[in-house]
Formats: structure tokens, sequence, C-alpha cells
């Protein structure tokens, strides 16, 4: 992720985050009847206002910033897998060729890139492609992507982890290594090779023995290699991709730590990285970071397709997923042309960025494919 934005958290808001377990998120918040309905809503509008025919989403809404980033492109393509996954309507397919050349071309005619976390993204979103359509080009350019991603790792420096960004191999960041691990779970599933489980463990044990906080769930940002010093600010996208893994780790090998990891993980998130007034995860800023909170909730709903969830997790993860999309979509949608902010309960007022769109649009799916399994 090239433009790394850290918020620092207080302590005064981690004090007053702080929920039950037992809180299962009861407020007057309105019922939404067609989830489906609403998902194509939102989906088909992040496809009409950002996309772009040469082959990428901009950055702004109806040509307002005609700019191309990589690495949110991966997720807005990942809304347009989650909308065809769901409704099975071939209109989205339409667009699976097209952006993956499209991205090919405006990243320099090239896949690769000097931050490894961008190409964990396009990696796992290709992964998805051809789990959709079993074509071959998706997978190979998978492969080749996990070939140069598997490079960053090192132990030089902070004994292990895959570096931020190339040209600073001291940089250990968990949005660079929790990625590389969940796209190391999802090879191993696709294809059994146990060289694949064995680094997914591997990325995973290092962050959980660097960057995470094993009495709170907390999932901490970086380390800086040369120095020690770890930088303990706890955001939804580390959260989610950490909290991912552990699920897929559950999954795979049948072992209950990696699902108390999960729980812990989630749990930290819903009650300490929310807005306490609201009991909405919060406003995380503009930029890269409105693209957090979705990315937490794609892989805070793996958790809720795990049969063996402890029920009193469930019913809190439950109501706290339905309370989000709820408030984000009736309180945070610009009807005008159904467009989304950074702020989940604050109509987003003239153009949209991609990241905030995407992000909700990523709640919203979630939503409607857990009410429609």
């Amino acid at each position: 992720m090239r433009r790394y934005i850290c918020l620092m958290i207080s302590v005064g808001f981690l004090l007053s985050s702080c929920q039950k377990l037992e809180d299962e998120y009861r407020h007057d918040t309105e019922t939404v009847d067609n989830w489906s309905a609403v998902a194509d809503t939102a989906s088909d509008a992040l496809i009409a206002s950002f996309w772009n025919e040469e082959g990428y989403f901009n950055y702004g809404s109806d040509e307002s910033d005609m700019g191309f980033q990589y690495w949110p492109n991966a997720h807005a393509m990942d809304v347009v897998i989650d909308a065809y996954e769901r409704t099975g309507d071939s209109k989205y397919l339409a667009y699976f060729d097209p952006w993956y050349e499209g991205i090919f071309v405006k990243n320099g005619n090239t896949y690769l890139n000097p931050f490894y976390d961008d190409m964990q993204w396009i990696a796992l979103t290709m992964l998805r492609m051809y789990e959709v359509t079993n074509q071959q080009k998706y997978l190979n350019t998978v492969l080749f992507l996990w070939d140069d991603i598997i490079d960053g790792w090192e132990e030089s420096f902070a004994d292990g982890g895959i570096s931020w960004v190339k040209n600073q191999r001291y940089s250990k960041n968990a949005c660079s290594n929790g990625p590389a691990s969940l796209l190391a779970t999802r090879l191993y599933h696709l294809t059994q090779d146990q060289v694949y489980l064995d680094w997914a463990i591997k990325i995973y044990e290092w962050q959980k023995n660097t960057l995470y906080n094993r009495s709170s769930g907390a999932v901490y940002d970086n380390i800086n290699g040369n120095t020690g010093e770890i930088s303990t600010v706890a955001l939804t996208y580390n959260q989610g991709t950490f909290l991912g893994t552990a699920v897929n780790l559950y999954l795979i090998t049948g072992e209950r730590l990696y699902l108390n990891d999960a729980q812990k993980i989630a749990n930290f998130t819903v009650s300490k990285c929310i807005d306490a007034s609201t009991n909405l995860l919060r406003n995380e800023g503009i930029g890269d970071n409105a693209l957090f909170k979705g990315i937490f909730v794609r892989y805070f709903l793996y958790l809720l397709d795990v049969d063996d969830l402890d029920q009193a997790y469930r019913n809190k993860f439950e109501n706290f997923l339905t309370h989000n999309a709820t408030e984000l979509w009736l309180k945070g949608r610009n009807i005008q042309g159904n467009l989304f902010g950074p702020a989940w309960d604050q109509i987003a007022l003239g153009n949209a960025q991609l990241t905030a769109q995407a992000s909700a649009c990523m709640t919203i799916e979630a939503k409607a494919r857990f009410i429609k399994r």
C-alpha cells in the first residue's frame, strides 16, 4: 500500500470503547427488507461511477479524479466478483478480462510493484477470478506474483517477516504479512501443495510473535527492523487480514488455537476499533484509510461462516454486522448517486473516492451474502 497512513488511537478512546462480550449491539436501527437489492444498487453504482473504459477503476467518482491506484483497484474488482457470485449475472463477468489487461497497462506494463502488499491484493483478487472462471491466465499471474512476494521474506531485520516495500527491507508491516499468509492459505486450499501451508504458518507465527497482542487481540501496525520499535496502532485492515488467516488455518488444520485467535481478534476489533457512541467501525480517514473497514468486514464474514464459532461471540458479531451495514445504507449513502464516504453514519457530500466506495460496497455485499447463505 503506497501511502500508508497510521492513525493514532488515544488511551481515552480505547477505554471508552470497551464492550462486554454479551453486548449484542441492540440499537434503534431501522431494518432493511431486501439486502440483495441493496447490494445490487451499491455495487452497480461503483461500476457506473468509477469504471474507466481503459480497463480500470478511476480514483474519483464521475471522472472527478481519473488517476489510477493499484491496490484499491483490487478491492473494487473484488466487489464485482462479489456481485457475480451472489447473482450469477454474466454482466459482471464482462469486466474481468478488461480489468486484467487494463491494470497491467496502467501499472507500467507489468503486474509487479515495489510494494509487496499491493501485489498481494492483486494476487488475491486474481485468485478469485480464477476460481470463478477457471481461466488459467489468472492463476498464472497469481503464481508469478507469489514468487516475487515471497522474495520479500528475509531474516536480517526483525528475525523474519515480509518487508513492506522493496527498498526498505527493514520495515516489516502487518499490511505486508497478513495478506501474504492469507494468500498462502488460499493457494494451499486450491493446490494442496504443502509448501503454501508451510509459508502460511511461518508468516502467521512471525506476525503473531512480533505484531500481535495475545492478551487483547490487537494487531500492531509495524516494526522498524533497524530500531526494534513497534507501532502499536491497531487498524481494521490489519485486524481483518490476520483474522482471515486464522480462520483459514483453523479450517485447514482443525487446531482450535487458530479459532481462539480469530475470535479474540474479531472481538477486539468490534469492541475497540469503533466509535463508542454509535457502535460503528470508526472513521479511519480518507484515501487509503477509507478502505480499511471493508477489508475487515470481508474477513469478519469468514469467521461468521465457521460452524464452531462460540454462540456468545456469534450473537454479538452477527448483530454488529447487521448494525453497521444498516446504518451505512440508511445514514451514510448519498442517494443521488448511491455514493459513500469514510464515515458510515454521515452522508457523503459531493464526489466519492474509490476507497470509500469499495469499502462500503464490500460491507453491503457481505451482509447480502450473510442473509442469502
